[in-house]
């Protein structure tokens, strides 16, 4: 936050303190841990409030209690944004979240939503 605007570190601390992050705001990225690090991504990714998110495995570094919490932060954001989020994922458990499925298999999508 050292080289931001008034208004950019409002929106920053907004956006951290969405995260569940404000506390850390003047925290170097060493001093965060994985789950940290990925809500700041998601925080960085929410600033120019995009229609389209795009995320590659977000939980793909992460164990199990931090990846849900990662997930559950991605969807509430879907709809406190309203953004569109594309979430790509080899983990069925994982794609289980979204409101439509997709599958790739042999070069061909296929709509797998129930």
């Amino acid at each position: 936050l050292a080289h931001s605007s008034r208004s950019d570190d409002k929106q920053i601390r907004t956006l951290l303190d969405y995260v569940g992050l404000l506390h850390r705001a003047d925290s170097f990225p060493s001093e965060l841990s994985g789950g940290e690090m990925q809500r700041v991504a998601i925080a960085r990714s929410l600033v120019h409030r995009p229609s389209i998110l795009l995320a590659d495995e977000p939980t793909g570094n992460l164990d199990s209690e931090n990846g849900m919490k990662i997930l559950d932060l991605m969807k509430q954001a879907s709809t406190d944004f309203q953004t569109t989020v594309i979430l790509v994922t080899h983990n069925p458990q994982v794609s289980k979240i979204g409101n439509r499925h997709f599958e790739i298999r042999d070069g061909k999508l296929t709509d797998k939503t129930p």
